[in-house]
């Protein structure tokens, strides 16, 4: 027996454009979390030296520099949630993620803890940048908010 992969855009159901928003925006995400950490990885390596896989995971769990990609983490697994669940994604489900996704990957100096380590990262990494550019395309294909109901 095969199961359909919870995470994948076509689960073997009828097409759910909705849900499909949400797979392309978690594999945007999944990008960008991974571009980062390979960024703050080099930078712990340039201080402290070469670190195998088992000690960055451990870094990535317990150490302060890599603390502010848990935010990204978390996103993930609630759009994991979504997918993986038996109520099929719905159209007002996507924007409403979509639209914190935007709020939450809005690089800015002056905004939260996560926004200005954002900012500085796409500031220091041209592949930040790139996988930024990649959301923004993204986002750039929904509408910036919630018609009122």
């Amino acid at each position: 027996m095969t199961t359909s992969d919870p995470y994948s855009a076509n689960t073997g159901g009828p097409a759910n454009p909705a849900r499909e928003k949400l797979v392309t925006l978690r594999l945007a995400l999944l990008r960008l979390h991974k571009t980062l950490l390979d960024m703050e990885r080099r930078e712990y390596e340039r201080v402290h030296g070469k670190v195998n896989t088992g000690e960055l995971f451990r870094l990535v769990i317990d150490h302060e520099q890599f603390a502010w990609l848990h935010n990204i983490s978390e996103f993930v697994v609630r759009l994991d949630e979504s997918l993986a669940g038996e109520v099929p994604v719905s159209p007002d489900d996507t924007r409403s993620t979509i639209m914190l996704a935007r709020k939450m990957f809005a690089p800015s100096e002056s905004g939260d803890g996560f926004q200005k380590r954002y900012f500085d990262a796409i500031q220091r990494d041209p592949a930040v940048v790139i996988e930024h550019a990649e959301l923004a395309r993204l986002f750039a294909n929904e509408p910036a908010d919630l018609p009122a109901s």
